[in-house]
């Protein structure tokens, strides 16, 4: 039975209800979310000490490849998230975080592990802490979205110019404030997740928040790898 009986017409659960269920269902998001960050670490340790690393760095076009993979991927759930099942949406993400640990690989080849740990740390502590901040502060965070948006298409812009310029300075730039618009989408997609949840389980909706819940882990996941590799080029020690 579901934990929210509904007939032919549209149910609103009592708030109280809600205000009881409403842990649980945030707890699957999280849940897979950190799934999904297992799945890719595991992968990423294993590729590293394979043979496909030594494939993948003589074959560039296989890299990218998985890489093009991996956008179609994060394109697909996004934009037919009301269309997939619950179940093929959670596929998808954990595919997604699977090819990502290949690609994720080289790390342990580029970095020590003690860095690749002490960032991995951080990030989880400040992920953490502005998680924490999204899901208690009762500011709306809303007119954020934009903002954030428009900060992380120029941190992508900056990028690619400075692949061209090869600019130290601008390298320092860009990983700073990188690490400031991931925290800050860190707060940002905490509320905004939280807040579609509660909707959704207030209308009895479970298949919109099924999918809606592999959406939320995906966008957490997001925020959680790029604040990683932020932290990870301003504090680790290339091997």
């Amino acid at each position: 039975m579901s934990y929210l009986d509904r007939g032919s017409t549209p149910y609103v659960a009592p708030r109280k209800q809600v205000d009881d269920l409403f842990p649980a269902v945030m707890r699957y998001v999280y849940v897979w979310m950190f799934l999904g960050l297992l799945l890719t670490a595991v992968v990423a340790s294993v590729t590293a000490r394979s043979e496909w690393i030594l494939l993948l760095s003589q074959m560039p076009l296989l890299l990218v490849a998985i890489i093009v993979a991996q956008l179609a991927l994060v394109i697909i759930i996004s934009a037919a998230i009301n269309r997939l099942s619950p179940g093929a949406a959670l596929l998808l993400f954990f595919i997604y975080a699977g090819l990502n640990g290949v690609t994720f690989s080289s790390i342990f080849l580029a970095y020590q592990l003690g860095s690749v740990t002490l960032a991995f740390v951080a990030t989880a502590s400040l992920f953490g802490a502005m998680a924490i901040i999204g899901w208690t502060t009762g500011v709306d965070l809303s007119r954020w979205g934009g903002v954030l948006f428009m900060a992380l298409l120029g941190l992508i812009i900056a990028s690619v110019v400075n692949i061209f310029l090869a600019s130290t300075a601008l390298d320092w730039v860009i990983t700073y404030a990188g690490i400031l618009i991931f925290l800050g989408l860190t707060v940002y997609d905490t509320q905004r997740i939280k807040n579609q949840m509660a909707t959704l389980l207030a209308q009895g909706d479970e298949l919109a928040m099924g999918r809606m819940g592999v959406l939320g882990a995906l966008r957490l996941y997001l925020d959680f790898i790029n604040l990683f590799l932020m932290i990870l080029r301003l504090t680790g020690r290339r091997r």
